[in-house]
């Protein structure tokens, strides 16, 4: 396979990871460049388009589909792994364990007896100054240990080929399930690759993390509950928290989930309240809690501090470890080491100065173009590059470090290592694959706590885009490496310790399920055939269009279902006038107001919502087919036709997540309210579309059944059982009264009562109740219109009693949220979230 080899970085040049300063190839990358030889020429880039194709259709590219700003911001996976040897991860692993212990010996004297800075070890401005040192979590008297469980660095290799430490990432560090995401689909992709090399898996460093997670659970609580905290979809990570929830066999809840009573945090459920004993956050820790820490916070527990300090439930990590990430706590690393440990600093940072200290800032301002500038309490701002300012904008920064030099650290401008990478955009018009050297930095994981701990063997290895700052936090979207680490032949395969847990019971409950969640699968489910419910009423107006009102029949089945689309609100009285009106009316249906838009846009919001609860393959077949839809509305202009091929992709996306639903989808509480959303949506629309359609002289009821069975998708089915005219009996009897026909009223208010008695399981029957009389109520008009001699006179009487069911139906879906759904998220925030546990 020819390469190409490039060097267009604009970062000066750094240590090359796959050739020696001999020219000579590192042999830990001979595995790698065997497995790309096999691919055979133009096979780099046939695979590398496959495997974004794969992140697109997975939803990584983009970590909320269809987002904008950072949400929406591209997710890339380079092709090219970056190989670690065993060896040398064996070394990094044991400095990153010591540089944990160190980091957790910190927070446990910074959060206790202070002896650090009694003693002078700390400087005291780096600490009260401190915006992540939380005042809640100090205490002298005797508090459980704070917890420090996840520990990340950003390394860089220097000029010398030793790794250097950029920043410590203990405030929730991102990355893990996207490095997981990377492995797997790579694998996928990519399987030459890893038939020559051998690989470390990353999947039992996930069951010792979980393991260690489950030890930390009090003595008494034999099966305990463990939950991820989320701000939610709306944050630009909360893929990867779905991710990370998954691997760590966690619930994925948000702060509205919780709840905490008698100092005990709890899981609201359907079923009741369950007790969660470790609380992995991924919320900003100020954000916790708002009654003793962020007051305006939506997002938090209150009473949660509290219950951490009674040791009734562990927060992984500690809330107040976000201290930690303080650019400038690096210089005082080695000394505190030798102080705390008694040993040597293995893993040392990129020399960094504290310019509090006179010395220091001399030495920085007497050659300042050889430093990277930071906050020295942020780890999240940008760095400056002093070499790159103008003279004027230096000497105002200047000015500002001489006033207040204890708000600055400096750290030494290094250039970063470079590895081969793809490199699709400078790529000439051949077949050639092409591999540009590309700086970057590595992300690597270490968990557990106390003296057992463990690095993920494995990890992201972030390629750097000119603006990027190495010294700042980089940003959620761009292009990462899978890592890998090779396995030595005498290394031992060490499994994580068994919990020792008693045997879980069975369950099959549909109760165990947050009503958040609950509350977003029904109206998922109620957006699915809204979404098709209008369509077909599309479909249905654009055939009738297209035919004219040549016959008087055909007026008068125009005329009924105007009267629907009306009652529907797609059209208005004046629509109804003109067939080029009409016509403007339903492509209006597409755009950004229409209704069609809209259910596009809220099953985008709901399955991204609900997507911790759908599988892989179940993700994979609502989106694709939602993203067909939505391509199909968005081609839509003045033409009738592509509106056509819009509402018909639309029909495929509500069938294709009916058909998945049913076979693939546990009973659950999940299918159980999806399936209730779809049922109560389908009874309402069959219910006035009755109301409308029967609306008619007896004479001219023919014309109305016509249309409530095409509606109702059964003009196959009647013609199959009848072979003879339309007549108001039989017609009734199929749309409305026989529970074998999945389109029927029948179907779904019996699908609904025994739903609602599944959810309630005796304990709340009035709503099951309220479905068994409506049903009883819908056969025995149906039978009243079989007995009558004059069965159009008898089903011309009907309308206003099916558009009464219509309104209870509504009714129905109002008692069902009360009863069982969150409240909405201003009622939680003027603190009436109590009440919807």
């Amino acid at each position: 396979m020819p390469l190409i080899l490039m060097n267009d970085t604009p970062f000066a040049p750094g240590i090359d990871e796959m050739v020696d300063g001999q020219g000579r190839l590192r042999p830990h990358w001979r595995p790698v460049l065997g497995g790309l030889a096999l691919l055979g020429d133009g096979g780099l880039a046939e695979r590398a388009r496959r495997l974004d194709l794969a992140f697109e259709e997975e939803g990584v590219a983009a970590v909320l589909p269809g987002a904008t700003g950072e949400a929406g911001k591209i997710w890339r996976c380079d092709p090219v792994p970056l190989p670690l040897s065993g060896a040398e991860f064996a070394a990094l692993e044991a400095g990153l364990t010591q540089r944990a212990q160190l980091l957790a010996a910190i927070l446990a004297d910074l959060y206790g007896p202070q002896r650090l800075l009694a003693e002078g070890a700390l400087p005291s401005a780096l600490v009260y100054a401190n915006p992540g040192f939380l005042r809640p979590c100090h205490s002298l008297q005797p508090l459980p240990p704070p917890d420090l469980q996840l520990c990340a660095a950003d390394l860089l290799r220097g000029p010398d080929g030793a790794w250097r430490v950029l920043a410590d990432r203990v405030a929730g560090p991102s990355g893990l399930g996207l490095a997981q995401e990377n492995r797997r689909l790579l694998g996928r992709v990519m399987p030459e690759l890893f038939r020559g090399a051998e690989v470390m898996p990353l999947r039992p460093f996930f069951d010792f993390w979980q393991d260690a997670l489950y030890r930390l659970a009090p003595s008494g609580r034999a099966y305990p509950g463990v939950a991820l905290l989320s701000p939610g979809t709306e944050d630009p990570l909360w893929y990867e928290h779905m991710l990370l929830s998954r691997a760590l066999g966690s619930a994925l809840v948000e702060g509205a989930d919780l709840t905490v009573r008698s100092g005990v945090v709890f899981l609201k459920t359907l079923k009741g309240l369950q007790q969660i004993d470790i609380l992995l956050r991924r919320l900003p820790a100020t954000a916790l809690d708002p009654l003793e820490l962020q007051q305006h916070s939506t997002d938090g527990v209150v009473g949660l501090m509290a219950a951490m300090r009674e040791g009734v439930v562990h927060i992984v990590n500690h809330p107040g470890a976000d201290l930690l990430e303080a650019p400038a706590f690096a210089a005082f690393l080695p000394a505190l080491c030798r102080r705390l440990l008694g040993e040597e600093l293995r893993l040392p940072s990129a020399e960094t100065i504290w310019l509090g200290e006179p010395a220091a800032l001399a030495r920085f301002l007497a050659a300042p173009e050889s430093w990277l500038l930071r906050a020295a309490l942020d780890g999240n701002a940008p760095a400056l590059v002093p070499a790159t300012l103008a003279s004027a904008d230096w000497h105002a920064i200047e000015a500002r470090i001489r006033h207040r030099p204890w708000e600055f650290a400096a750290t030494e401008a290094l250039a970063p290592s470079v590895a081969p990478s793809f490199s699709p955009l400078s790529a000439p018009p051949t077949s050639s694959s092409i591999l540009a050297p590309r700086p970057l930095v590595l992300r690597l994981f270490v968990a557990g706590g106390g003296e057992a701990w463990r690095a993920m063997p494995g990890g992201l290895a972030r390629l750097l885009e000119p603006e990027d700052m190495v010294a700042g936090r980089l940003p959620i979207s761009g292009i990462a490496k899978d890592v890998w680490v090779l396995a030595e032949e005498d290394r031992d395969l060490i499994g994580p310790t068994t919990a020792l847990l008693p045997p879980v019971p069975i369950r099959r409950t549909v109760g165990e399920l947050p009503s958040r969640v609950a509350d977003d699968c029904f109206w998922l489910g109620r957006y699915v055939e809204r979404l098709e419910d209008t369509a077909r009423l599309v479909r249905a107006a654009l055939a009738r269009l297209e035919r004219g009102r040549s016959l008087p029949r055909e007026y008068v089945e125009r005329q009924s279902l105007d009267r629907i689309l009306i009652d529907a609100r797609l059209i208005d009285r004046d629509a109804a006038a003109s067939p080029a009106a009409l016509a403007a009316q339903l492509l209006a249906v597409v755009r950004a107001d229409g209704a069609i838009h809209a259910c596009l846009e809220e099953l985008s919001r709901l399955t991204e919502r609900t997507r911790d609860r759908l599988t892989s393959d179940t993700y994979t077949a609502f989106t694709q087919s939602l993203r067909a839809a939505r391509t199909e509305a968005g081609r839509v202009g003045g033409s009738l036709d592509t509106l056509s091929h819009a509402m018909a992709a639309a029909l495929r996306f509500s069938i294709i997540v009916a058909g998945v639903a049913a076979e693939n989808m546990v009973r659950g509480g999940t299918w159980l309210f999806l399936e209730l959303g779809r049922r109560l949506e389908r009874g309402l629309s069959i219910a006035r579309i009755a109301a409308q359609a029967l609306a008619e002289p007896p004479v001219r009821i023919e014309t109305g059944l016509i249309l409530m069975l095409d509606l109702c998708d059964s003009a196959i089915t009647y013609r199959s059982r009848y072979l003879t005219l339309v007549q108001p009996a039989p017609v009734l009897d199929l749309v409305l009264a026989d529970d074998t026909n999945p389109r029927s009223l029948a179907f779904q208010l019996t699908t609904i009562r025994g739903l609602l008695g599944s959810i309630a399981a005796g304990t709340e029957t009035s709503l099951a109740e309220e479905a068994a009389a409506l049903l009883e109520e819908t056969l025995a008009l149906v039978a009243r219109v079989s007995a009558n001699a004059d069965q159009a006179v008898e089903a011309a009487v009907l309308p206003p009693r099916f558009a009464e069911i219509g309104t209870r139906i509504s009714l129905l879906s109002d008692r069902l949220s009360r009863r069982y759904f969150a409240l909405l998220p201003a009622a939680q925030a003027l603190g009436f979230g109590e009440l919807a546990a």
